[in-house]
């Protein structure tokens, strides 16, 4: 595929390509630098445990948005010597363990005393949520068109919830405004978008077209300032999303099962990581000779 390249843009307006649900709305209440920030924030934690979710409930099944970039964040976290653990539900069992991945699977009647033993238990130094829906006003679980999934989503934006109480930093990643995270822009969410958000709040929000692509503009960020390899090559994800599609993983706006995301063809897709790519690379580019 030939992709077109403009010279280094800056990360955050990447992954906002294609915006359709009002994210660059929102990006105009958040910082501009706020993938980068999320960043330097998370590179400065003592390396521990990271507790990640994912999983958006659709007809039966999990989106296909969320749990690639959630698999490209544990991956680059473990390269940054963390130690990521995923929380879920039935809904994404099987989408991880062949990647190596640790997963605890929790259930849609578990209370906050689960969730509590689990902060217990991993004593996490970090909680990242990648498209996970999260209770709004009106402590329901609600899908962009409105419909209650409460019944079929376990509570798991509890932990998020604990976890400020217990001064751990947590990151939220969305692409709507129903996702664990968008409690920090409630109130332009419910103007500006018309729609009941998520209330549940975190220290760093990170808005993008797909989630997943917020996902990888933070495994971007993490390169840049960390001089690791992190970003995984298109084709790594593009086999990973055939293979949750094939376990029944359903796009979240087509709902058929099929290797897009949010209506999003491959091609896409690879246009992100590919602009990502670059502009990763040319900043690294650029920092070498000015350090020449």
């Amino acid at each position: 595929m030939k992709h077109e390249y403009k010279p280094d843009p800056a990360i955050e307006d990447i992954v906002l390509r294609y915006s359709n649900r009002g994210m660059t709305i929102l990006q105009k209440h958040l910082r501009k630098d706020y993938c980068r920030r999320t960043a330097k924030k998370l590179l400065s934690l003592k390396r521990g445990t990271v507790l990640l979710t994912t999983g958006f409930y659709v007809q039966g099944a999990a989106e296909t948005d969320g749990p690639p970039g959630t698999m490209c964040l544990v991956c680059a976290l473990k390269k940054l010597g963390f130690s990521p653990v995923i929380v879920t539900d039935d809904i994404c069992r099987g989408l991880f363990e062949p990647e190596q991945i640790d997963v605890v699977y929790v259930n849609v009647g578990d209370d906050a005393s689960v969730y509590e033993e689990l902060l217990h238990m991993y004593a996490p130094v970090a909680l990242i949520s990648v498209e996970r829906c999260g209770h709004n006003r009106n402590n329901d679980y609600t899908n962009m068109n409105g419909g209650s999934i409460a019944d079929q989503t376990a509570r798991i934006d509890t932990m998020f919830e604990l976890a400020e109480k217990e001064r751990i930093f947590t990151i939220g990643i969305g692409d709507g405004g129903n996702e664990i995270g968008m409690g920090n822009l409630k109130k332009q969410i419910a103007s500006d978008l018309v729609m009941d958000p998520c209330t549940v709040t975190v220290d760093e929000l990170i808005v993008a077209t797909t989630s997943n692509w917020g996902a990888y503009a933070l495994v971007a960020s993490l390169e840049l300032f960390s001089h690791k390899r992190l970003l995984l090559p298109y084709q790594k994800i593009s086999h990973y999303l055939g293979r949750i599609v094939s376990l029944g993983c359903i796009d979240g706006v087509t709902r058929r099962m099929e290797q897009s995301v949010d209506g999003f063809p491959p091609s896409v897709e690879e246009e992100i990581i590919f602009a990502l790519s670059s502009t990763v690379e040319s900043r690294k580019a650029n920092g070498a000779k000015k350090a020449g």
